[in-house]
C-alpha cells in the first residue's frame, strides 16, 4: 500500500510539473512566437506552480532529502540527538497542528472568490496548503514514533 501510494503521489506531481511545463511554453510561444499574449497562461503557471511546490513538500520528497543544518546534529551522541529529534518534531508538527484549524477555515472562505481569469475556485489553489500541513503533522508524529524506537539516530545528516 505505502509503494502504491508513493509511485501515485509521484506520478501526480510529476504530471502537475510536465502541465507547468507545457503551460510555459505555450506562453512563451504565444508571447514571442506569435506576438500575442496569453493572460490564462500566467494565471495556470502560478497555480501550477503553488501546486508543484506544496505537492512535492507534502508528498514526494522524503524527510531525509530536505535541506538541513547538520552541523550540531553531527557533533552530538545518540541521546543529545533523540532529544533534539523528538523536540524539533514536536515544534514542526505541533505549529502545522496548531495552524491547520485556521488555515482550513481560510481556504474553505476563499471558494467564494475565484482566479482573475480562470475563475477557478482560490480553495482548489490554495488546497494543497492544507495537505502540506496534515503531512508535516503525520510525518512529525511517524518520526517521534521511530525515535522512541531507536530509529534513525546513528546516522550523520548531509546537506
Amino acid at each position: 500500500m505505502t509503494r502504491w501510494f508513493k509511485h501515485a503521489a509521484n506520478a501526480f506531481g510529476g504530471g502537475l510539473f510536465l502541465a507547468l511545463f507545457v503551460v510555459f511554453i505555450v506562453q512563451i510561444a504565444a508571447r514571442f512566437g506569435l506576438n500575442k499574449p496569453l493572460p490564462w497562461t500566467d494565471e495556470a503557471a502560478v497555480i501550477l506552480y503553488i501546486w508543484v511546490i506544496l505537492w512535492a513538500a507534502a508528498l514526494v520528497v522524503p524527510e531525509r532529502e530536505h535541506v538541513v543544518f547538520d552541523l550540531l546534529w553531527n557533533s552530538v551522541g545518540v541521546r543529545a540527538r533523540q532529544t533534539m529529534r523528538i523536540l524539533g518534531h514536536l515544534l514542526i508538527g505541533g505549529l502545522a497542528l496548531v495552524a491547520l484549524p485556521a488555515n482550513w477555515d481560510y481556504v474553505r472562505f476563499m471558494a467564494r472568490e475565484g482566479s482573475p481569469v480562470l475563475d477557478i475556485p482560490l480553495m482548489w489553489v490554495y488546497l494543497p496548503f492544507i495537505l502540506l500541513l496534515v503531512a508535516l503533522v503525520v510525518r512529525s508524529t511517524w518520526a517521534i514514533w521511530q525515535t522512541f524506537r531507536g530509529h534513525g539516530l546513528d546516522q550523520e545528516l548531509h546537506i
